[in-house]
């Protein structure tokens, strides 16, 4: 099963209007960590993280996609089953 992680920033406009839309699919029963890069640094850095909001999907735990910026719903779920 895919998973995403989810990296946003408090101070983002972009990511304050696409967190609706991740909590949606959150809610459908996707698996997403969502990540402050304020608070997680580290784990930006890991991922190699330069803007937000930027999402990493992985499989088993290894990167198969990622995207940067908002995204339509139906695209975000496109991805996580393609």
């Amino acid at each position: 099963m895919k998973t995403m992680k989810y990296f946003s920033a408090v101070w983002c406009g972009p990511c304050k209007s696409f967190k609706p839309v991740m909590n949606e699919i959150a809610g459908e029963g996707y698996s997403i960590e969502f990540i402050d890069v304020d608070q997680e640094q580290n784990k930006a850095t890991k991922y190699g993280v330069r803007s937000v909001p930027t999402v990493v999907i992985e499989e088993n735990g290894i990167e198969v996609d990622r995207f940067v910026g908002a995204l339509p719903k139906q695209s975000v779920i496109q991805k996580l089953n393609g």
